[in-house]
């Protein structure tokens, strides 16, 4: 991962943590919850913001959210953005398997599957990237935690 990658924060909160850590952490009090992983991006007038998320589900109901918030310069090219997107997911994801040695669920895709939204050119790629690196993905219109969550930050 990218120097500086490493830091995330709660939702809802303010202080700055290595996600390795916080996993390890989390996962001695909760290891039966589930890991989805996710990531959005927003286009502004100046730049783009990229929100990676880690969503821990509980198995009976519930989650817990933790995230990353970067700012770039503009990225206009729809692909280039989207592929960010799956960069950031995929990588996220071998980190945590590596480092945490922690089984990731499911990395969740804002991709469509329907052909006619513009995201579905580039769900093949990515879900084809994200399988041959192991990990399950999911796209719209599947329920993606990980993305609505990401979604919401990036605004």
């Amino acid at each position: 991962m990218v120097k500086g990658s490493r830091t995330f924060q709660i939702m809802g909160g303010e202080k700055r943590f290595d996600f390795a850590q916080y996993i390890n952490s989390f996962w001695k009090t909760y290891p039966h919850c589930e890991l989805h992983i996710g990531c959005d991006s927003q286009n502004f007038k100046t730049y783009t913001v990229y929100v990676t998320t880690i969503v821990f589900r509980f198995p009976e109901a519930g989650a817990h959210v933790i995230y990353r918030k970067e700012r770039v310069p503009k990225i206009l090219d729809m692909w280039t953005k989207l592929w960010g997107e799956t960069e950031r997911s995929v990588a996220l994801a071998d980190a945590i398997r590596s480092e945490c040695g922690i089984k990731v669920k499911q990395i969740d895709l804002d991709f469509n599957t329907n052909p006619a939204f513009p995201s579905n050119k580039l769900l093949s790629a990515s879900a084809g990237y994200a399988n041959s690196m192991g990990f399950n993905c999911k796209a719209k219109p599947n329920l993606l935690m990980a993305v609505w969550a990401a979604n919401a930050l990036c605004q």
